[in-house]
């Protein structure tokens, strides 16, 4: 069912704390039917495999690009009440909750994905709405998001660590240690932390920038593989030493 993924280099393991099985999945972006597809997946291995403690570990950007934003959201809260789940923010909730400050903003947003997730809702909005029709569409948005939605998406975390693993939505800047690490870095960063080959402190595994498949090298992993424009999420298994993908 999960085949193995292999580092470019030989190099020193990092190891989760015995017994634990990590689940990771990144940028679903609004594919609530590839979501449902790898959470079946997962079922199935822990029913298989009865590791002692599993915890399942989403890194963000849950909405925006793909069809059905509040579909994945459902989803995932849904999840949530089954314990064990680690939920972390993506850029793109971070830039839905700079909309909701500043409707101004939603033009950008409409660039970056937004205007699907606003269909998801039920809207529809236009790509030249004026100044007034930009604080209306927010307007209705909040009113059209359940509450449950604007909880969970507030309450996302910008990190969790386990072991010898630090998993994160972006990734890290290189060279300042991860306890003072900024936000904005955490959820944008791209060419500093891809190019370095430094040790981070921990191995990272992160999401953010699209790759054909998921590339594991010696000091970070990145798990996105693009889900709304290839079809293809991925699902990232860790347990010991041992980093295994469908």
């Amino acid at each position: 069912m999960l085949s193995a993924l292999r580092s470019t280099k030989a190099t020193a393991k990092p190891r989760l704390p015995d017994g634990v099985r990590i689940y990771a999945i990144s940028d679903i972006h609004g594919c609530a039917h590839l979501l449902e597809q790898m959470l079946g997946v997962i079922d199935a291995d822990v029913a298989h495999s009865r590791p002692r403690h599993a915890i399942e570990v989403y890194l963000g950007d849950y909405i925006d690009r793909g069809p059905d934003s509040r579909g994945t959201l459902d989803l995932l809260i849904k999840r949530s009440r089954r314990g064990n789940m680690v939920f972390l923010k993506g850029n793109h909730e971070a830039f839905l909750g700079a909309v909701f400050r500043d409707p101004s903003r939603i033009a950008d947003w409409f660039q970056f994905g937004g205007i699907q997730t606003l269909m998801s809702y039920g809207l529809s909005p236009s790509s030249d709405a004026d100044e007034e029709e930009q604080r209306e569409l927010v307007r209705e948005l909040a009113a059209a998001m359940p509450p449950q939605h604007r909880e969970f998406l507030q309450r996302l975390r910008l990190t969790f660590t386990c072991g010898d693993f630090f998993f994160v939505h972006a990734g890290v800047r290189p060279g300042i240690p991860l306890p003072e690490q900024q936000e904005a870095d955490l959820l944008w960063i791209r060419e500093e932390f891809l190019r370095s080959q430094k040790n981070f402190g921990k191995y990272v595994v992160h999401g953010h920038t699209p790759v054909r498949s998921a590339e594991v090298l010696p000091n970070r992993a990145n798990i996105d593989t693009g889900a709304y424009a290839t079809g293809n999420l991925t699902l990232l298994s860790i347990q010991g030493s041992r980093l295994l993908a469908v």
